[in-house]
């Protein structure tokens, strides 16, 4: 079963692949010739994951899913939410953008959040969506040097250490990804879908 993933995030990618059960052989955009930047103009997850999900079935006839998440932090009323990877400019730049989002803080004392992932599924050319999220609270200061984005600063609940502390196989079993992640697998299972 080949599917592709819709991302040029490479941490993504090796979150996801280990995963994977066996008979799903995932590909990456680079691995179908796909290097241009797939627009994300939609207000919601949903919407950007659709996006991305869609371009890459109707340019390139392949099954594909992919994914859009967000940091939402309660006391910023759901900021930086859907412009999490933007936050601090029209770059991706994860420190830039904890940076700011540790700043707009400094006066709250609820630091309150959630992860949350939507995946969107393109199979001949019908949608499934799969979502995911995880409760915790954002640290005073970065902390750890695993995974990527926002993790240095996001304390799940429950733990003592930031997805950027904890093993990688922790973060999937607990985190917002992996849990959309987990339907998206049992989807393909139960419906016997072969791609």
């Amino acid at each position: 079963m080949k599917l592709v993933f819709a991302t040029q995030n490479q941490n993504k990618l090796r979150e996801i692949k280990k995963l994977l059960p066996p008979n799903i052989d995932l590909v990456s955009l680079n691995e179908i010739g796909c290097t241009e930047s797939i627009p994300e103009t939609a207000e919601t997850l949903q919407g950007n994951a659709k996006l991305k999900s869609d371009y890459v079935y109707q340019k390139y006839k392949l099954p594909c899913f992919a994914d859009d998440s967000g940091l939402v932090v309660d006391s910023l009323n759901g900021e930086p939410g859907v412009y999490s990877a933007r936050y601090a400019g029209k770059e991706n730049d994860a420190q830039a953008n904890m940076d700011k989002l540790l700043k707009s803080l400094e006066t709250k004392k609820d630091r309150s959040a959630s992860f949350k992932t939507v995946i969107a599924l393109n199979l001949n050319g019908e949608t499934q969506f799969f979502k995911g999220s995880v409760q915790g609270k954002i640290t005073h200061t970065k902390k750890g040097i695993q995974g990527f984005g926002y993790d240095p600063i996001f304390l799940p609940n429950g733990y003592t250490e930031t997805f950027a502390e904890l093993p990688i196989e922790t973060k999937n079993e607990i985190g917002h990804r992996g849990k959309a992640f987990s339907k998206l697998i049992t989807y393909l299972q139960s419906n016997h879908v072969t791609i």
